[in-house]
């Protein structure tokens, strides 16, 4: 027997300023559903999670829940006034017998039930929130964003908790590593309409261009039928156009037609220009230490930044990658060692806490008070890349109107403050880039964009980001911060950061019991033991079983830069790209000799 559908929404319309948001829209919601919910920024998602959620009434149409049906909703700006701590704002719906379920949540999410509401910054109430739902465990979670704010290992720690989870749940989110791992459903918000896709977000992306491009062709049918039936209405005779007012009233319903169509948002106009060329050498640090107290930052560290590197700082919450790069860029002094810079940077730099807007001036106003981009005696005139250009102009090209313009910082959606950072970064011209969680809820395709952007760029890249798929997108070189003062230099991206990790884990693990072989005293000698069976632990089995398709992978990459490095003229034209492949190969081969190397003991181990 079907089951009763756990959410139904019919007929949904809904209006602010004038501007409809939805109309005539219909939604299910099914038991076992997993549903990501994807749009562009300000396209309406967090407004239709919240009229799910039941927190926005909608102009018209019915939203309905069967009885007993407990629908749940991550705030992202949640009301913690009245609670002490975050720990008892997240029990606050649970009975004294289910407290439990906070402290359950809040390990894996480090989030911390003592900390006091007064104190908590923006992130640790949201990861409150969403410890909150998860203890509540209703029947339906509605997850707005629940990434922001989460360190990798938090991200990976939720992963697995909604992948065995029976309950359904939608889910916003720009991590596509977490869309792609999670969702078995697909819902498009485009231009006030919501299609759904019974497939997860893999392959969403080809889907919604390929319905792009249908209605891009039918458009192009409807356009040259409209210019035919005008070329007749205007060389028809007189007689003929009265005997066919039935073809002229076709004319203009299809005209009509036409105009009521909605143009897709184009994409932000984004670009970094960059400034003069740097010296080769951008930044070199030498047996850096810093520690605050009895907390290690970083203990004996040294790294050489070069122009044109992409390097990517990774790590829990807390463990001082902020700092790091402040330390590099001569923000903050070490303890112990050096940090160089080289010549002729011109630094620009993204702050996650997107401090540099001012959240009740508008964003005119937030424009031309930056001192670098205001022209002199021009009110309504910004300075970027060394050419004035019109307030609302220059907003247009990060997908702002003209209404927009005026209105106050507060009033904009996270991705929409995330795109007027990139417009004051990027009027200014620089070489050396330092992005402190970019990503933070920015859609998919500026997310593309902006990792297109970066790949042209000429400059030198510091990268900051949990969000694994853009790090491999983006990084050249990742930079493991993993607590106690160490961090660790890995060539590629977030996965072959992992495979590295992987691959080295198997020889530490066989160094750790030589290395106390050697340290323990001699003793009497003893009856040697009788030898143990041969054969695999399980740990073993499955790296055995798993070590050709990674043997496959660097054999496939070895392959592509040898004939990258084999183009004519490479060297010349690019050579930075020459150099960062040259250097990618070689670590792609040694990587491959120790699998190899691996997989031939655990083969011989096996058989005996």
């Amino acid at each position: 027997m079907a089951q009763a559908p756990l959410l139904q929404l019919s007929g949904i319309a809904l209006t602010f300023g004038g501007n409809p948001v939805f109309e005539g829209l219909d939604l299910v919601v099914q038991p076992g559903d997993r549903i990501a919910l994807v749009g562009r920024n300000g396209s309406g998602k967090s407004t239709l999670m919240k009229v799910m959620a039941g927190l926005v009434e909608a102009d018209a149409g019915a939203r309905v829940v069967p009885p007993g049906i407990r629908v749940g909703y991550m705030e992202q700006d949640p009301d913690l006034s009245g609670f002490a701590t975050l720990g008892a704002f997240a029990a606050s719906a649970l009975g004294p017998d289910e407290a439990y379920r906070v402290a359950m949540v809040a390990e894996g999410l480090k989030f911390i039930p003592d900390q006091p509401v007064a104190t908590a910054s923006g992130g640790e109430r949201r990861r409150a929130a969403l410890a909150k739902l998860l203890a509540e465990a209703p029947d339906l979670m509605l997850l707005d964003e629940p990434t922001n704010h989460l360190d990798i290992q938090a991200i990976q720690w939720l992963e697995a908790e909604l992948s065995q989870t029976r309950t359904a749940f939608v889910l916003i989110s720009h991590d596509r590593a977490f869309l792609r791992a999670l969702s078995r459903a697909t819902l498009w918000i485009d231009r006030g309409q919501v299609r759904r896709r019974d497939a997860g977000f893999d392959g969403f992306e080809d889907w919604r261009d390929t319905l792009w491009a249908e209605e891009d062709e039918a458009r192009h049918k409807l356009d040259r039928k409209i210019k035919a039936e005008a070329k007749w209405a205007v060389e028809g005779i007189s007689a003929r156009r009265k005997r066919n007012q039935g073809r002229v009233r076709a004319l203009q319903a299809l005209r009509a037609e036409r105009a009521a169509q909605i143009r897709r948002q184009g994409t932000a106009a984004l670009d970094f220009e960059s400034g003069p060329v740097s010296g080769k050498l951008v930044i070199e640090a030498a047996g850096v230490s810093k520690a605050y107290g009895d907390r290690t930052i970083v203990k004996d560290f040294s790294l050489k930044v070069l122009r044109g590197d992409r390097v990517a700082f990774v790590g829990p919450n807390g463990v001082g990658k902020t700092t790091l790069l402040k330390m590099l860029t001569g923000e903050v002094a070490p303890d112990a060692g050096t940090v160089r810079q080289g010549t002729n940077l011109a630094i620009a730099v993204f702050d996650q806490t997107r401090a540099q807007l001012d959240p009740e001036a508008s964003l005119w106003e937030n424009l031309t008070g930056d001192p670098q981009m205001r022209v002199s005696g021009q009110a309504d005139q910004v300075m970027v890349r060394g050419t004035p250009r019109h307030v609302v102009a220059y907003l247009k090209d990060f997908l702002f109107d003209e209404r927009q313009a005026r209105a106050p910082v507060r009033s904009l959606s996270g991705g929409e403050k995330a795109r007027l950072m990139l417009a004051r970064l990027m009027a200014r011209e620089s070489n050396l880039l330092i992005l402190d969680e970019p990503t933070n809820d920015l859609d998919v395709e500026t997310l593309d964009l902006l990792q297109d952007i970066l790949g042209e760029y000429d400059g030198t890249v510091l990268l900051v980001s949990h969000d694994r798929d853009f790090i491999d997108r983006v990084a050249s070189t990742t930079i493991a911060m993993e607590g106690d003062g160490r961090a660790t230099v890995y060539a590629g991206g977030w996965s072959d950061f992992q495979a590295q990790k992987a691959l080295s884990a198997p020889a530490e693990a066989a160094a750790r019991p030589r290395a106390a072989a050697v340290a323990k005293p001699a003793e009497k000698p003893v009856e040697e033991p009788a030898p143990k069976p041969v054969g695999l632990s399980f740990a073993e089995k499955h790296r055995l079983d798993a070590l050709p398709g990674i043997i496959a992978r660097l054999e496939a990459e070895i392959g592509k830069l040898n004939d990258l490095l084999a183009t004519p003229g490479l060297f010349e034209r690019e050579p930075v790209k020459a150099r960062k492949a040259g250097e990618a190969l070689a670590e792609r081969q040694a990587a491959l000799t120790a699998a190899e190397e691996e997989w031939l003991l655990l083969e011989e181990k096996a058989t005996g």
